[in-house]
C-alpha cells in the first residue's frame, strides 16, 4: 500500500516537472540555440534607448523623490550636494550601459537572456512596489515615470529581438561610419566630441574582444581609422561638388565661409565687452538696498552717531524727481533709471546713547583742545542688498576720515563739556565731510559719486550733543542735520543719502558674468585664441597625413584589421597592423597608396 502511494506521488511529480520545467527549458535552450536565425545588429537602437532613460533621470530626477522641491537635482548640484537616490540611479543606469556593451562585443546570448531576465524582474518590481511607496504617488499619476518606463520597454523590445535573432558574428567599426556624407561626418566629430565617450568605448572594445593588439596600438588603429574615415568624407564631397581647374572660388562660398568666420572671431574678440554691457543694461536685474546705515566717529572714540534706513525710509525716486534730476546730467546716469535710485531717509537723533566712558570723555577733550594733537572724523556707511538676485557681495561699505579745522576742534570740545554756556548749546557745523551720493556696485566696494556733488565738494552736517537733565541718568545722545538742499524733507532735522545701485546680472548668467571684464578676457578669449591658432598654424607639419588624393586602399586596410580580428586570424592581424604603421612611418609608400585613380 505504502508503495503505491509513493509511485503516486512520484508520477504526479514527474508530471510537474514534465508539463513545467522541461518546456521552459526547451523554451531557452531553441532561444539560445535556433535552428536557424535571421542574425541583426539593433545595438545602436537599444543604446539610444539607454541614453534616452539616462537623460530622463537627470532632467526628471524630481518624479523619483518623496518631495520635489528636495529633490530638484539642479538646486541639489548647484549647493554642492548630491543626493543619494540619484547617484544610485545613474550609477546603475551607466552600469546596465556597460554590462550591455560587453555583452554586445562578447556575442554571449545566454549572458543576454540572463540580463534580460533580471532587469525585467527588477525593474518591473521597483517601478510597481517600490517607487509608489517612495514618492507617495501611484505609478498611475507619476508622468515622468511613466516615460522612462515606457523608453525601457522599448529597450527590452528591442533586445528580446536581439536574442531571438542573435548577435551579429562580426563587429566592424562604428556605426556612423557606414556611408561617406555629411550626414555621417558632422554625426560622428560629434560624437567624438563627447568628453570621454570615445576613450571609454576605445578601452571597452579592448577589454572585451580578442586581439594580439596592446592597448596603445588598438587606439592607434582606432584613431587612424577615424581619421581616415574623416578624410573620405571630404574627398567624396570633393567629388559630388568638384571645382573646376584654373577657376576662382565663388563669391557665395568666400563670403559664406569666410563671412561667417569674420564675425565668429569678432566676436570672440570682443565678446567680453559686449556681454559684460548687455548682461546688465539688457537683462540685468534691479538689486535695491535693504538696509543703509551711518557712522560717524570722532578721533577713534565711541561712535557718536549711528543710524539705519530700512524698508519706508528707503524711497525709490518718483519719476518727477527723476527727470529734474538727470536734466542736464553727465554721462554717467545713463546707465541708471529711477529705479535704481535710492533715497535713504535716516532720523537724525541716533539710534543709540553716547556711553562713553568719563575718562575718556576727558581725554577726547583734551585731544580736541590740543591743537598739536592730530584728530579727525570718520564717515562710513554700509549697505545691504539681497545676495540671492546675483550680487558678489551682500554688503557694500566704504569709510572716509577727515581732519577737523581748530575752531570745530575747540566748539566741539566746549560741547562735550557742557559749561552751559551759549557755544556749548549752538550746533557745530563739520564742513565737506558728507558724500551725498554713492555708488552700491555688485562687489563689496562702495564709493561716492564726486562727480554729482558741486566743485567735487562733500556737504556739510551740523552735530550737537543732546542731553535728558530730567531724569538721574544724565542720557547723552547726538543729534545731526545735513544742510543744503535736498530730495525730501527740505526742512526736517535729519540726514539723507542717495544710493546709485548698479544691476546685477541674472543668476543664470552669473558664472560669467562674476569673472569680470579682465577674468572673461584671461579664460575665454585667451582660451578659445589658443585652440584658433592651433588650426590656423602648425598646418604644414600635417600636409602627408592630411592632403590625401585617394585614401580607400588605406580604408580597407583598417577594415581588414577588423575582419581577421572578428574572425579569430591573430596573427594576421599583427602583420596587418605592421603594414599600417609602416605606411605611416613610409613617406614614399604613403604616396604610392594613396594616388588618385588614373583610367
Amino acid at each position: 500500500m505504502i508503495y503505491f502511494y509513493i509511485h503516486c506521488i512520484s508520477k504526479h511529480t514527474f508530471s510537474i516537472r514534465t508539463r513545467l520545467y522541461v518546456p521552459i527549458r526547451q523554451f531557452f535552450y531553441d532561444l539560445i540555440h535556433p535552428d536557424y536565425s535571421a542574425v541583426t545588429d539593433v545595438y545602436v537602437l537599444m543604446f539610444l534607448a539607454d541614453t534616452v532613460d539616462f537623460v530622463i533621470i537627470v532632467f526628471g530626477f524630481w518624479a523619483f523623490g518623496k518631495h520635489s522641491a528636495a529633490a530638484d537635482i539642479t538646486s541639489s548640484l548647484s549647493e554642492d550636494q548630491v543626493p543619494g537616490p540619484f547617484l544610485v540611479m545613474v550609477l546603475i543606469q551607466f552600469g546596465t550601459m556597460v554590462v550591455d556593451r560587453a555583452l554586445y562585443l562578447r556575442k554571449t546570448v545566454l549572458g543576454k537572456v540572463i540580463f534580460q531576465v533580471i532587469l525585467v524582474f527588477g525593474i518591473h518590481f521597483w517601478m510597481f512596489f517600490i517607487l509608489p511607496g517612495v514618492t507617495e504617488r501611484k505609478f498611475s499619476q507619476n508622468l515622468v515615470a511613466q516615460l522612462w518606463y515606457f523608453v525601457k520597454c522599448v529597450y527590452f523590445g528591442l533586445s528580446a529581438y536581439q536574442i531571438r535573432c542573435g548577435y551579429p558574428t562580426r563587429v566592424l567599426g562604428n556605426f556612423l561610419t557606414k556611408s561617406y556624407n555629411y550626414v555621417n561626418l558632422f554625426l560622428f566629430q560629434g560624437f567624438r566630441l563627447v568628453p570621454f565617450l570615445t576613450e571609454l568605448r576605445a578601452v571597452m572594445d579592448w577589454v572585451w574582444t580578442d586581439t594580439t593588439l596592446s592597448l596603445s596600438s588598438w587606439i592607434c588603429v582606432e584613431d587612424i581609422y577615424a581619421h581616415i574615415f574623416i578624410l573620405k568624407c571630404w574627398r567624396e564631397s570633393e567629388k559630388r561638388y568638384p571645382q573646376p581647374r584654373g577657376q576662382k572660388k565663388k563669391k557665395v562660398v568666400k563670403y559664406g565661409m569666410g563671412g561667417m568666420i569674420i564675425v565668429l572671431l569678432i566676436c570672440i574678440v570682443w565678446f567680453p565687452l559686449l556681454f559684460m554691457s548687455l548682461v546688465k543694461s539688457v537683462a540685468g536685474v534691479i538689486n535695491q538696498p535693504l538696509d543703509v546705515s551711518v557712522t560717524i566717529t570722532l578721533g577713534g572714540y565711541q561712535p557718536i552717531f549711528t543710524m539705519s534706513a530700512q524698508q519706508s525710509q528707503l524711497k525709490v525716486m518718483d519719476q518727477p524727481k527723476f527727470n529734474k534730476f538727470i536734466k542736464g546730467a553727465m554721462q554717467f546716469l545713463e546707465n541708471y533709471e529711477k529705479e535704481d535710485i535710492t533715497v535713504a531717509e535716516l532720523e537724525g537723533n541716533s539710534n543709540s546713547l553716547w556711553t562713553i566712558s568719563p575718562p575718556s570723555k576727558q581725554k577726547m577733550i583734551h585731544e580736541l583742545m590740543d591743537p598739536n594733537s592730530s584728530f579727525s572724523v570718520v564717515f562710513s556707511w554700509s549697505v545691504q542688498r539681497n545676495m540671492s538676485l546675483g550680487a558678489k557681495a551682500e554688503i557694500a561699505t566704504d569709510k572716509l576720515s577727515f581732519p577737523l579745522k581748530n575752531t570745530t576742534r575747540e566748539h566741539i570740545a566746549k560741547m562735550i563739556a557742557g559749561n552751559n554756556t551759549e557755544s556749548s548749546k549752538t550746533p557745530v557745523t563739520i564742513e565737506r565731510i558728507y558724500p551725498y551720493y554713492v555708488k552700491a556696485p555688485s562687489d563689496s566696494n562702495s564709493k561716492p559719486i564726486k562727480q554729482l556733488l558741486s566743485e567735487n565738494n562733500f556737504m556739510n552736517i551740523t552735530i550737537i550733543l543732546s542731553r535728558d537733565n530730567t531724569t538721574k541718568s544724565n542720557s547723552e545722545w547726538w543729534v545731526l542735520n545735513l544742510t543744503g538742499n535736498r530730495i525730501y524733507n527740505q526742512h526736517a532735522q535729519a540726514l539723507e543719502l542717495v544710493v546709485f545701485n548698479d544691476k546685477v546680472s541674472p543668476p543664470s548668467l552669473g558664472f560669467l558674468a562674476g569673472y569680470g571684464i579682465m577674468g572673461l578676457y584671461a579664460s575665454v578669449v585667451l582660451v578659445i585664441g589658443k585652440f584658433v591658432r592651433e588650426f590656423f598654424s602648425g598646418i604644414s607639419h600635417s600636409i602627408m597625413f592630411e592632403e590625401l588624393p585617394n585614401v580607400d586602399r588605406i580604408l580597407k586596410l583598417c577594415t581588414d584589421i577588423f575582419l581577421v580580428r572578428e574572425t579569430g586570424e591573430l596573427e594576421l592581424e599583427e602583420d596587418l597592423y605592421a603594414k599600417l604603421i609602416f605606411l605611416y612611418r613610409s613617406p614614399e609608400t604613403m604616396i604610392k597608396w594613396t594616388r588618385e585613380k588614373t583610367n
